[in-house]
């Protein structure tokens, strides 16, 4: 059987596998991406993923660079203010809120916030239009040897392919990952996010809202317009049977209670998608190399959808490995390569790990007293201007 050859496989092909394909065949490498579910690229599809993805700044250099950020910027909400609510006793008479302005770092929003469904669709066509990037849907990456010379990838087609380097984005459960021995630590919520779309009648202004009570924060993102209405994205996080007992709700029953659960920031939310429900966990990696293979996105990491970090962390493993990749062109996927990335990325990614994990347990308090630290720590970060900026700039991975 012929074996194909290549610079690189990525196992994966869900936003971040298609991201990194789409960046490195941009840059030259040759690139075969494998996913064994073929991409779902329409909002009314089964299995379409109605999340939504805020593209931060550092994030957006990451697509530009990919060739994809043309594509994307016509359906692109921009993100010009961070709002924090802390709801008190909840109603519409919200205890405290803080924005957080982009136009105190610079004249540029924080980033864009864009569909799921429509990052792959238009990932999936930017593949195409790359002479040097193999995409095969439908299949997966069944194992890997790795070797001096190179690593020899065995593919559920049953296609072999040499390669310099593997990069794993094939998830939070990543066969890779196992297969090399690498182990994960991870902390259980019992919490799950239902995640939709909805309308309103108050316009967002671009402004991303993010409204705590208890059981974690009710968040609402800006889409564009939807059939001339107002449009958001909203992550509603829930102990896990309270997310089940509302995702089975009827659709008037369900906007009651996300209207209620919003304080009414937008007046009544109209539902304008299915509803999705993803468990919440932290995870991380012990480490994010070994022979031959590199750890990316949620192989490496998973976050709870706080502060638009998840896809924002996994693009910035993509920039990094990229960096390092294009150094070490004669020596792609070397030990001292990979070694490089794993003390670049590791001690990072553990950082905004633990600061993520805390937030999200901060965000579960419902006692009326921890509610009440909570909103003295959120006037605190807004009110001292250089802790807000400097809080701003590490949300947004600025240095």
């Amino acid at each position: 059987m012929q074996v194909l050859e290549c610079d690189i496989v990525i196992a994966g092909g869900g936003v971040a596998g298609l991201a990194a394909a789409a960046a490195f065949g941009s840059a030259g490498f040759r690139v075969i991406c494998a996913d064994p579910a073929p991409p779902v690229t329409q909002a009314d599809a089964p299995g379409a993923d109605l999340r939504t993805t805020a593209f931060l700044q550092p994030a957006l250099r990451v697509l530009e660079a990919a060739g994809l950020w043309p594509a994307l910027a016509p359906h692109a909400a921009a993100l010009h203010v961070m709002r924090l609510v802390e709801a008190g006793q909840g109603g519409e008479d919200a205890r405290l809120s803080c924005d957080f302005n982009a136009a105190d770092l610079s004249d540029q929003p924080f980033g864009y916030n864009l569909p799921n469904w429509l990052l792959r669709r238009e990932m999936v066509t930017r593949l195409g239009q790359l002479p040097n990037v193999t995409f095969l849907p439908g299949v997966s990456v069944l194992g890997m040897l790795a070797r001096s010379s190179g690593a020899q990838v065995r593919l559920s087609n049953g296609g072999r392919v040499r390669a310099d380097l593997v990069i794993g984005a094939d998830g939070r459960n990543s066969p890779l990952r196992q297969a090399a021995g690498i182990g994960v630590t991870t902390l259980r919520y019992g919490q799950k996010a239902l995640t939709f779309a909805v309308t309103h009648p108050i316009p967002h202004q671009n402004v991303s809202i993010e409204t705590h009570l208890s059981g974690g924060p009710f968040t609402l993102v800006p889409l564009p317009d939807r059939l001339g209405q107002p449009s958001s994205a909203v992550v509603w996080m829930e102990p896990g049977a309270e997310a089940l007992r509302l995702h089975a709700l009827d659709t008037e029953s369900f906007e009651q209670a996300m209207s209620e659960r919003s304080c009414h920031v937008l007046g009544p939310l109209r539902l304008a998608s299915q509803r999705g429900l993803w468990p919440i966990i932290t995870q991380i990696a012990d480490r994010f190399d070994a022979p031959r293979l590199a750890l990316i996105a949620e192989a490496a990491h998973v976050v709870p959808p706080i502060g638009a970090q998840g896809l924002n962390m996994s693009l910035a493993d993509t920039a990094a490995l990229l960096e390092l990749a294009q150094q070490h062109r004669a020596t792609l996927g070397s030990d001292a390569m990979l070694a490089a990335y794993n003390r670049r990325r590791w001690p990072d990614v553990k950082a905004r790990v633990t600061g993520i994990d805390l937030l999200n347990r901060t965000a579960m308090a419902g006692g009326a007293g921890l509610r009440d630290l909570r909103a003295r720590a959120l006037g605190m970060m807004h009110g001292v201007v250089p802790l807000r900026k400097t809080l701003m700039r590490a949300g947004l991975g600025l240095r």
